[in-house]
């Protein structure tokens, strides 16, 4: 009895926290998070659209100044408190509790909607073994008189000069459907109609309708494969990372090769990289660079502060975090390559300049692109080759994602769910919510929902403005100083000094001011000729202000529990140097050391 009192009276310390068994656990995590989708079918449309190699001057201006300085601080923040993006903001600085709260809500934004892309490229890949594809052809039940296809003379069997490596077309070969006066007929190719009649069904009124239970079988496909691969936690995340991290750099690299062989290539690439001088000053420019930096990078959704969180003490995150960021840039880089090789391809094959071919988003992925696959010799080949490639791209983010969100979910109550078995529950459970709720995307007009999510809930405004409290909590309640003694302490010297001032002053401005184009962007939204109605202005404004009314609302419950500590970091952390001013500016000291609440352990 005895016993059992003094049990029942000791104050137990929760199970122990799971770490990376190696860096390259690590390193493949972060790399299948940030390197996406977005890299294949937004950024190298975003460099044709924006002036080519023009769009990289402001690109770079703000992946040195806001990117890198934001995905550094979110990374270290996360190694520094071993914890998930709510816990960690609640010990560095409790007022700010909010700004974790409202990075889970972006993150749950793309549980629910992202996996949707994961069911549409399994969709294109099973029907990528059927020949000939699906959506090279007019005469099926999808299709309309107003259908017309153009195929190469390469895809012919008869073609007497068929070649694997060099692709010859017909300029005469035409497939249309039954009509007879050309001039009132407006013409959709059979991809146009695979995407938007087979797999979409897109209703005339854009009314959600039906359930696409094709799609939703899809959707369900991808859930089961993203569950496995996260169920046990990093153990088996950071072995699942390997292959989905690499594999897909194997088939870009087989598809560049393939793509700058063909005749047009050349065309394509020019489109791309020639720089048009007259766009810099263009603010439209400078917008779409800053958000794709934000988007393609994983900034503010929590991602990067988990994942950094399962690092040891001393991991040298500063040099990690350069290294991940040179490669996504270079990966995004490289995809232009490989998808405007094959676009112009496909211009010349049409006899069509590459601007009339291009596009972005899903439209590149799903129509665009297996257009250009299906004029290629070998074409079921080349598809499946293409779409596992998505599929991976985008599977190895989603269950990033997914674990992010199991991470922060776990560490508010870790006596509860570190036992044994709860985590398989826990993963369970949010699979099951999300995609109960994610199965509204995959209604006849669920493309309405899922590119208002896209748009508004998980870019843009809401991203910036996070970034910009971000930086402002750490650099100037927290204490930028501080901040970087703890760097020190853990990688054994100090950032750039550089990072200092992005933190203090460009990256908060800079984010300002992006946010000011944004608003002044006066553009209607429109999804396939769908213009918005009242319907949909109310679900984008709840998408914008849902995670962005967490940060006030938990600044207003820090100031109800606790006024006196509402910026006094936890005492649970380390502070090697609690004894040295947390902020200096010009060598004076701004804020002086807070040693009370603070043990030091030099």
């Amino acid at each position: 009895m005895v016993e059992e009192t003094a049990e029942r009276g000791a104050v137990k310390e929760p199970p122990a926290r799971e770490k990376w068994a190696n860096k390259a656990e690590f390193l493949f995590s972060m790399a299948g998070e940030i390197i996406g989708l977005g890299n294949i079918w937004r950024f190298p449309y975003l460099c044709f659209k924006n002036g080519g190699g023009v769009f990289l001057i402001p690109y770079f201006v703000f992946l040195l100044f806001c990117g890198i300085p934001v995905f550094f601080l979110e990374t270290a923040l996360g190694q520094y408190t071993s914890e998930g993006v709510i816990t960690a903001w609640r010990k560095i600085c409790p007022m700010f509790e909010g700004v974790g709260v409202a990075s889970l809500v972006i993150v749950i934004y793309l549980n629910i909607y992202y996996i949707v892309v994961l069911a549409w490229a399994i969709f294109y890949l099973i029907n990528s073994f059927r020949s000939p594809l699906p959506w090279s052809t007019c005469g099926n039940w999808w299709n309309t008189d107003s259908c017309y296809g153009r195929i190469s003379i390469s895809n012919n069997p008869n073609a007497s000069n068929w070649s694997f490596l060099f692709t010859n077309t017909s300029d005469d070969y035409f497939e249309i459907g039954n009509y007879t006066n050309f001039t009132d007929v407006m013409f959709k190719s059979p991809e146009e109609e695979f995407y938007i009649h087979r797999v979409l069904r897109m209703t005339d009124d854009m009314t959600l309708g039906n359930v696409n239970w094709d799609l939703a079988l899809c959707l369900l496909l991808a859930w089961i494969l993203c569950y496995f691969c996260i169920w046990k936690g990093i153990k088996s995340t950071g072995k699942v990372v390997y292959f989905t991290a690499t594999f897909p750099y194997l088939m870009l690299i087989i598809l560049f090769f393939r793509g700058v062989t063909l005749p047009g290539a050349a065309e394509g690439l020019q489109y791309y990289l020639f720089p048009d001088m007259t766009r810099i000053f263009d603010p439209n420019v400078w917008r779409d660079a800053g958000t794709q930096v934000f988007f393609s990078y994983a900034l503010c959704q929590g991602v990067l502060t988990s994942l950094g969180s399962y690092n040891k003490y001393n991991n040298n995150c500063y040099r990690d975090c350069y290294s991940l960021c040179c490669l996504n840039s270079g990966t995004s880089m490289f995809a232009g390559l490989v998808v405007f090789s094959v676009l112009g391809f496909m211009a010349h094959d049409l006899g069509l300049s590459v601007n009339e071919v291009a596009a972005s988003g899903p439209g590149l992925v799903f129509i665009v692109y297996p257009k250009a696959l299906s004029l290629l010799p070998g074409s079921t080949f080349w598809a499946v080759l293409f779409f596992l490639m998505i599929l991976l791209l985008g599977l190895d983010t989603q269950f990033v994602c997914v674990e992010s969100l199991a991470t922060a979910i776990t560490d508010m109550f870790p006596y509860k769910l570190r036992r044994p078995g709860r985590r398989e529950i826990l993963v369970l459970v949010i699979a099951v919510v999300c995609f109960l709720l994610g199965l509204p995307l995959v209604t006849e007009g669920g493309i309405v929902l899922f590119t208002l999510i896209d748009n508004f809930g998980v870019s843009g405004i809401t991203l910036l403005f996070i970034a910009s409290l971000e930086t402002i909590a750490i650099a100037w309640v927290y204490g930028v100083d501080r901040f970087f003694y703890n760097i020190q302490d853990m990688i054994g010297y100090q950032p750039f000094p550089v990072l200092k001032y992005c933190w203090l002053f460009f990256t908060p401005l800079i984010c300002v001011l992006t946010i000011l184009g944004d608003l002044s962007n006066t553009e209607s939204f429109v999804v396939y000729g769908y213009v918005a109605s009242t319907w949909t202005d109310i679900l984008k404004a709840l998408l914008i202000f849902t995670p962005l009314v967490c940060i006030p609302a938990f600044i207003f419950i820090s100031l109800c529990r606790n006024p006196k500590n509402m910026t006094t970091p936890s005492s649970d952390l380390r502070q090697a140097w609690a004894h040295k001013p947390v902020l200096t500016l010009c060598k004076r000291v701004i804020k002086a050391p807070q040693m009370s609440n603070t043990k030091e352990t030099k």
